[in-house]
């Protein structure tokens, strides 16, 4: 019998704790990583040729929406392909449980918008076997998957449970009964295997409220009250166990930075703050969240910014549920109801006057730099690859009125690529990458998937922070990649290279590693599509010590994935 399962040879190891790269053998066996340094090939079952190869741990990607995708996806694509080996699922409070079984066509609806989930997706890929978060996470565990899950208890669903739809959407305060069944629940999915819990606090007219139900109005979690997070925080602090994770935004930021760290004192715990991000032209946007940031750890408050450092772009189209435009309240009412509702609306000559007003959209670049990828009209076909600052110029019109006439000339369907608002300059990205302990990351994986492709995140952080401009070295960049979020996170043995440590490893050739064009797929339950970017440049990705990518491709049935209770093992 073979003393390894696998064997990556004479590869370049990068152990992800900052130690000095080296020339060397991994040997895999049941799973974990069996020994480390110059060992004979046929002492192992199959052999990976790691030559003039990277060999480092699999990324940590802490920000993904992949609850209802890893019941058709076991790699969770497109982070499996760009060698993510485990995530955190549950962000930003939303999830699907607990959830009554006669909710649960509500809570699909729920993440249509805010994260542009397809509810034909869901409805057809989603068991439903479950109703209790206890009884969730056993189909997590029944289901075949080829990634690490690590759940957190997401608070909507909590606050619909206990309070009922009508009186926590109406952000009514909890009686002491209902916050002590709260804090009962939450025990109860901490013991099963919670990683902690999640929320998203953008509060009404805070000027950032983009993430709104389907039908525009506030998440359950926007209009909660601050004393039922504390109450929460403290089951964390007396168990010393879990972390947090929280999107926080109102008109006194002064306050929503007061309240990150009243968690992070109340827990002891690490707070996840959602996010650091760099503006061109306002260097003080990053800085400042540095400085704070560093003003909480040396008070001994462990909060830790997810940073955007991709520049991924978007693509859409008005007949889909796109809301970066929701900061606006009329806006966003503009783009909510039936495509017939919609086109009513934006044919409107008085909503047009108040919409031309207001066109600095949160989340992506000017309007005007919006390229027309796909006209679907003879009246509007002269106009593809042109911006619409170009066409406005050309017809001498505003530039709302440019892209909405061309919207309702192709009844929503006309597609519009934009840049997103993290285009900063590369010393501005320099900065943050060198932070210590800035986590890249809010993949937002499984979600805003018809025109986000934000997964693609460890890649282009390799490429462009440590190879194409050398912000920082590889040894660095692994480190933020994989250790630093799985230590953050409370994974156990995860995250590093070492002996004994599960073997959460990729192997990827540095000089060709990028990321393929984008493309449409219909590989969603039902038909329905998505857009991705594939990886190129992948080798091999290992979980638990079996093989889930090959050569860039899925592995057929792999299913090597564990789900993560406490941290895992």
């Amino acid at each position: 019998m073979a003393q390894f399962d696998w064997l990556i040879k004479n590869g370049t190891i990068i152990d992800g704790l900052r130690m000095p790269r080296f020339r060397g053998d991994i040997g895999v066996a049941n799973g974990v990583v069996a020994a480390i340094g110059h060992l004979d090939a046929s002492a192992a079952d199959q052999v990976i040729d790691a030559t003039d190869q990277i060999v480092a741990p699999g990324f940590v990607d802490l920000h993904t929406h992949y609850d209802a995708q890893i019941f058709w996806d076991p790699w969770c694509t497109i982070s499996g392909w760009h060698g993510v080996t485990s995530v955190a699922i549950g962000n930003c409070g939303f999830g699907f449980a607990p959830v009554a079984p006669e909710l649960r066509d509500r809570s699909m609806l729920t993440m249509t918008r805010n994260e542009a989930i397809s509810l034909a997706a869901m409805r057809e890929g989603m068991p439903w076997d479950w109703i209790t978060f206890p009884e969730f996470l056993d189909s997590l565990e029944r289901t075949p998957k080829a990634v690490n899950l690590l759940p957190f208890m997401p608070l909507t669903p909590l606050l619909v449970w206990v309070m009922g739809l009508e009186r926590a959407k109406a952000g009514e305060r909890p009686t002491a009964s209902e916050t002590a069944e709260m804090c009962r629940l939450f025990e109860e999915a901490m013991d099963v295997g919670a990683c902690g819990f999640s929320m998203q606090r953008l509060l009404p007219d805070s000027g950032s409220d983009i993430q709104r139900d389907y039908d525009g109005t506030p998440m359950v979690t926007d209009v909660m009250h601050h004393e039922t997070c504390i109450e929460l925080a403290r089951i964390l602090g007396r168990r010393n166990e879990g972390f947090i994770q929280m999107t926080l935004y109102s008109e006194d930021r002064k306050r929503d930075l007061r309240e990150y760290e009243e968690l992070a004192e109340v827990s002891g715990r690490p707070v996840l703050f959602n996010n650091l991000v760099m503006v061109e032209g306002m260097p003080e946007a990053h800085r400042s969240t540095i400085d704070w940031i560093e003003s909480c750890r040396k008070r001994g408050h462990r909060v830790y910014p997810q940073a955007v450092t991709n520049a991924s772009g978007f693509s859409y189209s008005l007949d889909q549920d796109f809301n970066l435009f929701d900061n606006y309240p009329d806006w966003r009412d503009c783009m909510v109801g039936t495509s017939e509702e919609r086109l009513a609306k934006f044919s409107d000559p008085s909503l047009r006057e108040v919409l031309r007003e207001q066109k600095n959209f949160s989340g992506i670049d000017s309007i005007e730099n919006a390229v027309i990828t796909g006209p679907k009209s003879e009246t509007t076909k002269p106009f593809q690859d042109m911006t619409l600052g170009q066409v406005a110029e050309m017809q001498g019109k505003p530039v709302i009125d440019t892209m909405l006439d061309i919207v309702v000339a192709d009844e929503l369907l006309t597609e519009f690529y934009i840049q997103g608002a993290n285009t900063a300059p590369p010393e501005y990205l320099c900065e943050v990458a060198n932070y210590p302990w800035a986590i890249p990351g809010v993949s937002d994986g499984g979600a805003h998937t018809k025109f986000f492709t934000g997964g693609t995140y460890p890649t282009e952080f390799i490429t462009t922070c440590a190879r194409d401009n050398d912000f920082i070295s590889l040894e660095e960049a692994h480190w933020k990649l994989s250790t630093l979020p799985a230590m953050a996170a409370g994974f156990k043995h995860r995250g590093f290279i070492q002996e004994g440590a599960p073997a959460d490893i990729i192997v990827y050739d540095l000089a060709n590693l990028g990321m393929q064009p984008l493309e449409v797929l219909h590989d969603l339950p039902g038909g329905d599509w998505r857009r991705v970017r594939r990886a190129t440049g992948y080798k091999a990705v290992m979980v638990n010590g079996h093989v889930t990518i090959l050569d860039d491709e899925p592995v057929a049935d792999a299913n090597s994935g564990a789900l993560l209770r406490h941290g895992g093992s």
